[in-house]
């Protein structure tokens, strides 16, 4: 979708594409398509070159969290839609994820030329690298060069602004996906908005961290879920000293201003998904994702039945506000790829949750339930596990 803004401050760039540290000879291996998502990614895109030519499909990064100075196979999935031009190398350049200072060069030859890839058939290369002594975060950015040219990459929000497809975050030690375990709405809350409910007192409570960087935020914000053999129910108590959104209308761009958000991969392949948003006057945004940040469906309606209250004065920035409160009824059944309608107890989802909060109306706080340390809630490769329980 969008955050662009956001999701690259942190891709600055240098203009070389040279092998200065190619790393250990790739392998390149040809599969189906199918075949290919058969494999877990690690890290999914979906974004393309040359005008639809090229799809990144993402990677694998094995180990997820190396020890510092490990060697980390990384393993890049592609998928030619069309003949690609001939003449052109891959360069893979590490970089700082908050400066976008280059740490490290992995160019490396490719096994078989580009031209040569079939139409319709996955390819893999794969290098063995390593994050350079004292670097423990780098930010793979890749791409196609011949001579001063590289290959233009489609979407704007994929790249750095110089045709460096935003790949994997590489990360030594990097911390485990968390879990919530959401218990049986026993029985459902009243969707009013004010989160007094029995079953509310039944969930466990979490509250959102930064998600540049898992610190704690600077306003609460605490959530909870439920589940029945129909809805998930969400809720949001928000802490905040000036409640606002001038937003009226349904599927507006609320992400530009105050709102809190679930994201759902229910059958957790990384690639189909939806998107929930609410907003303080309670206007909802939501959309269905075929791919990564591909094929946005505004007409996609997800049915949920939301309510918000507000401990203070809406659009009233001379008043302190206390803050507000969200809350989500979902039906199950019109969610992508469920697994089960209903669920199963033990049945295990990837999701997140959102907040943005923009401090004195400017400065702008990202908050997650699983922190994706960039600037792009749509980082599925750092969406946490959602499991059922009875």
């Amino acid at each position: 979708m969008r955050r662009a803004a956001l999701s690259l401050l942190l891709l600055l760039c240098t203009a070389s594409c040279r092998d200065e540290q190619a790393g250990p000879k790739p392998r390149l291996a040809a599969a189906s398509a199918d075949g290919a998502r058969s494999a877990a990614l690690s890290f999914s895109s979906g974004a393309s070159w040359a005008g639809g030519a090229l799809r990144y499909v993402g990677a694998r990064v094995v180990p997820l969290g190396p020890e510092p100075g490990a060697p980390v196979r990384l393993t890049h999935v592609f998928l030619p839609l069309r003949p690609l031009p001939a003449g052109f190398q891959l360069f893979v350049h590490l970089v700082d994820p908050r400066t976008g200072q280059m740490v490290a060069n992995d160019d490396h030859p490719l096994a078989a030329p580009l031209e040569s890839w079939p139409v319709g058939k996955v390819f893999e290369d794969t290098q063995d690298i390593a994050l350079p002594p004292g670097v423990t975060s780098a930010r793979v950015l890749l791409g196609f060069w011949r001579g001063d040219e590289r290959l233009p990459v489609d979407q704007a929000g994929a790249q750095d602004g110089q045709n460096r497809m935003a790949g994997p975050l590489l990360e030594s030690g990097a911390p485990a996906l968390p879990e919530y375990h959401a218990v049986r709405a026993r029985p459902a809350p009243t969707i009013d908005g004010v989160l007094d409910d029995r079953a509310w007192a039944r969930a466990a409570p979490v509250d959102l961290v930064n998600s540049l960087d898992g610190s704690p935020a600077r306003v609460r914000t605490t959530a909870r879920l439920l589940w029945d053999d129909r809805y998930l129910y969400v809720s949001f108590d928000c802490e905040d000293p000036d409640v606002w959104s001038t937003f009226t209308k349904r599927d507006e761009p609320l992400y530009t201003q105050e709102v809190v958000e679930i994201f759902i991969d229910a059958d957790g392949d990384g690639r189909t998904y939806n998107e929930i948003e609410v907003s303080p006057a309670n206007v909802l945004f939501d959309a269905y994702f075929p791919e990564r940040r591909q094929g946005m469906d505004l007409a996609w309606d997800s049915q949920a039945l939301t309510a918000v209250t507000v401990q203070g004065t809406l659009n009233d920035a001379s008043d302190t506000d206390q803050g507000w409160r969200v809350e989500m009824r979902i039906p199950i059944d019109r969610l992508a790829a469920v697994p089960h309608v209903p669920p199963h107890p033990g049945d295990r989802w990837r999701f997140n949750l959102y907040r943005l909060e923009h401090h004195g109306r400017k400065e702008v706080e990202g908050q997650a339930f699983s922190p994706p340390r960039v600037g792009d809630f749509h980082a599925l490769n750092r969406f946490g596990w959602l499991i059922f329980d009875g």
